[in-house]
């Protein structure tokens, strides 16, 4: 048994001799997939930026009692914050001795959910400054670090036009907030003279180039539309979803204050 224990222990410790690149590449690759590893190349500027983006997160609105009791009533599940918002100043008493009393109110076509399928990042979604070196006629070497030159406007946006698009806008960006803890929102500015202390070295007879990118995360999923009828009956109440559709549906949110540098060297 002692033997049979000791060729096994000898067996895993020889494959991690001979395959340790094998292992670390597996580590690497597990780094690489996951949407929220921020790469070294990739630095956060929310101290250094003059320009002050307003953090706008979405706040998840819960619906008061009836709004609740609607909501669960429907057999399409809703999660548009608007609509949301819509039941929550609403106000509905039925009288409970309203026998045969019947009704339908017709409150509109509504995007109803969002389904994220996938998510990833873009690093380089957009260069926004490039600052350059020459140092040909130098016989020394020398530093380049990033200074913004101009005030840089990033946007993100639907990928493709849909039907109430700032609800659909509003259901992506929660859902993309919730699953990641990157500082996402639709815009963000990079204010003139933002500056990084991080140096870059350009050897003579070079000309350095630093090239500065902000990125965005890339959404796909389905959006659900629906008309929805708040039905009445005596003193019952709920609602129904009609007419159900789904729309395949994209995404960009930019990533706020973070900047992706890329660093070249070119000779004569």
């Amino acid at each position: 048994m002692k033997k049979y224990i000791f060729a096994v222990i000898s067996t895993v410790l020889i494959a991690a001799m001979v395959f340790p690149s094998a292992l670390l590449a597996k580590e690497v690759k597990n780094e690489e997939e996951s949407p929220n590893k921020i790469p070294s190349h990739v630095l956060n500027i929310s101290k250094e930026n003059t320009y002050p983006n307003s953090k706008k997160d979405q706040t998840h609105l819960e619906p008061n009692e009836l709004a609740k009791e609607l909501i669960d009533s429907a057999k399409v599940k809703i999660e548009n914050p608007e609509f949301i918002k819509m039941l929550n100043e609403s106000t509905l008493k039925p009288s409970k001795i309203a026998f045969g009393y019947r009704g339908e109110i017709y409150l509109g076509h509504w995007p109803l959910q969002y389904k994220s399928d996938e998510s990833s990042v873009n690093w380089e979604y957009q260069e926004i400054n490039t600052n350059v070196l020459n140092n040909l006629g130098g016989k020394e070497k020398k530093t380049l670090n990033y200074v913004q030159e101009k005030e840089k406007r990033v946007k993100g946006g639907l990928t493709s036009k849909t039907n109430r698009a700032e609800d659909v806008k509003k259901m992506i960006l929660l859902k993309a907030q919730s699953d990641s803890d990157l500082p996402l929102s639709f815009e963000t500015v990079i204010g003139t003279g933002t500056k990084k202390d991080q140096t870059y070295g350009v050897p003579s007879k070079n000309v350095g180039y630093l090239h500065a990118y902000a990125p965005a995360l890339n959404e796909k999923g389905v959006v659900t539309y629906g008309e929805v009828y708040l039905v009445l009956k005596g003193s019952k109440k709920k609602l129904e979803v009609r007419n159900v559709t789904k729309q395949g549906i994209g995404a960009w949110l930019p990533v706020q204050d973070h900047i992706s540098f890329s660093f070249q060297l070119k000779s004569n």
